[in-house]
């Protein structure tokens, strides 16, 4: 070896440490900036500003640009192998686009006028920079959060502290003087924080009244966050943006999104998103011409309108920006469009993204076999089978059936009540709608008061049964209520094995659908037990509805949650967080898991009958 070489790998081995401890100075600090950076934004437009609020504002901002240039310039110079390995063709941009900010700082401001003025302007533009940064604080706290996984901390835990981090910086925002119009009390703002992130619906104040346009702009963004799932939204910008993470991360990340395997991981979350967009995009077309020039609004205001409706049904939130939510008289009648709309925007994210992309090879698996007779004349000779998988399937019959014997149910018992004096299409629309609603989406056309207590009994069971495992819904899920019931139905017929569309299913499948079952129910009991002693006054059916509203995360409710106390508000609000990150999730991250064991005890029966 020669010299020059021993000499370099020597300096290598010496300064390897100090290079170490330095990258990890840097990445605190960098994450500190981000957080600054963001307190920073949120304060600006959350709160009316001096000139000297101002301009300290822009010393942070500057410090933070100044922050990242030195922590990118660190990385490329001392690692760049490494970066070059692991940075992808975004994150290279975004470095190049942060570099591009240092022209103002070299050049003087262009005498001539022209487009290298304008472009020097743009670049010297607060709107620019702030962009740029923000971009660059996500990245940041999206990689130290993935990084955590790396670490092999618990991932249901890390789940469940990501959602409440997120409902924290929510009610704190809601807070935030711009964004209500005459204040709100913290526990208000938990509440709704709470109930936007976890796409409930529950809210105890009138969100038309209450809230500014900066404060609905909050609302749909956590409900966008919520519906989506944070460490989706994490784990994408992290793997988009950086590329490489550790296997394990990966491990994690496939099996919350359900893909297929590694090498489709990145493919998956980008279909997540790809499908969310896509669909709510169509969603607010459809829901802009149900209501173009019929509510009294501007252009703009129905855009906004629609957008926010679309997110919101999609979502399973429920939220809505008119007073008596869907029920308004304003959309009540002639606006059949708009509740068939929101309906199947309920429907689509309430089936789940792993269906979703199930659809999208279908329908590319057929695009490529029309493509193929086009090309060559003919069909090819073998027809792939099993294009719906077991999941695909069950979630699509037993959602059927659910929105059939619920719109059949809801009106039989309304007809001549609740619908009373509304025309034949009228009564089928809302039938159709409020059988659509419980799949925990929340959204009411009719007062639920006036329903009679036999739909409230349909309600209760739809909501607690909610939408398909992987999606936006809530509720035991309607992957576990089918294993229940073919799991009784095998029981019944005396068969040792649960069978279903020449499929098998699996041991473990069956006792996570009973685990999820017994546990909803023993959660309820306590909860409502609870506030049966703390809200003596309201009727237990009132409570009953409330409770599996909020553990379904469904958002429906009997005039019940402005009547209640602040102690039950929190309450409901922890049930709402228990329902969103799941019973058996936030269960396995608390307690302790046990080993697999490499011997088994001697097996006996239980007498049961």
């Amino acid at each position: 070896m020669k010299l020059y070489h021993k000499l370099l790998l020597y300096q290598n081995k010496l300064l390897q440490p100090y290079v170490r401890l330095l990258f990890w100075l840097i990445t605190g600090i960098t994450y500190l900036a981000s957080v600054a950076l963001l307190i920073g934004v949120v304060y600006e437009h959350g709160f009316p500003l001096s000139l000297e609020e101002v301009n300290r504002l822009n010393s942070l901002y500057q410090v933070v640009w100044i922050i990242f240039l030195i922590d990118v310039t660190l990385h490329v110079l001392l690692e760049y192998r490494k970066v070059k390995r692991n940075y992808r063709k975004l994150a290279w941009t975004l470095s190049w686009l942060l570099y591009l900010t240092l022209i103002p700082v070299i050049f003087n401001r262009p005498e001539e006028n022209g487009v290298v003025l304008q472009i020097w302007s743009f670049l010297d533009g607060k709107f620019y920079h702030i962009i740029l940064l923000l971009l660059f604080s996500l990245l940041n706290l999206s990689n130290g959060l993935v990084r955590l996984l790396g670490r092999r901390t618990n991932p249901s835990l890390i789940l469940a502290v990501s959602f409440l981090s997120i409902i924290l910086i929510g009610m704190g925002l809601l807070m935030l003087p711009r964004c209500t119009i005459n204040g709100i009390s913290w526990v208000d703002a938990l509440f709704v924080s709470t109930s936007a992130v976890c796409v409930t619906g529950l809210t105890p104040v009138d969100v038309s009244t209450t809230f500014t346009t900066g404060g609905l702009i909050i609302i749909i963004l956590l409900i966008q966050i919520g519906g989506l799932g944070v460490m989706t939204l994490t784990s994408f910008f992290a793997m988009f943006f950086m590329g490489n993470t550790s296997l394990y991360n990966q491990l994690v990340v496939r099996d919350m999104v359900s893909s297929n395997s590694l090498s489709s991981l990145l493919s998956t979350l980008l279909y997540i998103l790809g499908f969310t967009l896509v669909i709510e995009g169509v969603g607010m077309v459809a829901i802009w011409f149900s209501i173009q020039g019929t509510l009294g609004m501007s252009f703009e205001e129905e855009l906004a309108f629609s957008a926010f409706h679309s997110i919101s049904a999609f979502c399973n939130a429920g939220f809505s920006t008119l007073t008596g939510n869907l029920g308004n008289p304003m959309v009540m009648t002639g606006h059949n469009w708009l509740y068939i709309s929101v309906s199947f925007l309920i429907i689509l994210g309430g089936i789940g993204f792993p269906i979703l992309v199930n659809f999208k090879d279908i329908a590319l698996y057929h695009l490529g076999r029309v493509w193929k007779f086009i090309c060559t004349r003919r069909f090819g000779r073998y027809r792939k089978q099993h294009l719906y998988n077991l999941n695909t399937k069950i979630v699509l019959v037993v959602t059927f059936l659910l929105l059939l014997v619920g719109t059949l149910a809801i009106a039989v018992f309304e007809w001549n009540a609740s619908f009373a004096g509304m025309p034949v299409v009228d009564k089928w629309t809302h039938a159709f709608f409020n059988a659509a609603c419980p799949r925990t989406a929340g959204f009411n056309s009719i007062e639920l008061t006036t329903f009679g207590v036999q739909t409230i009994l349909v309600y209760m069971l739809l909501m607690w049964i909610g939408g398909a495992a992987q999606s936006t819904a809530g509720g035991i899920k309607v992957n576990a209520f089918a294993v229940m019931v073919l799991n009784l139905r095998a029981i019944l017929l005396g068969s040792d094995r649960v069978e279903v569309f020449g499929r098998e299913l699996s041991h473990d499948s069956i006792r996570r659908s009973n685990a999820t079952a017994v546990l909803s129910l023993v959660v309820l009991f306590c909860f409502i037990f609870t506030l049966s002693i703390w809200e003596p006054d309201i009727s237990l059916l009132a409570l009953t509805f409330e409770c599996i509203s909020a553990l379904s995360t469904v958002g429906s409710s009997l005039n019940t949650t402005a009547l209640l106390g602040d102690d039950s508000k929190l309450l409901v609000s922890a049930l709402m967080f228990i329902g969103r990150v799941g019973l058996i999730t936030l269960v396995m991250g608390i307690v302790k898991q046990k080993k697999h064991l490499k011997y088994h005890y001697p097996s006996d029966n239980i007498i049961i009958n």
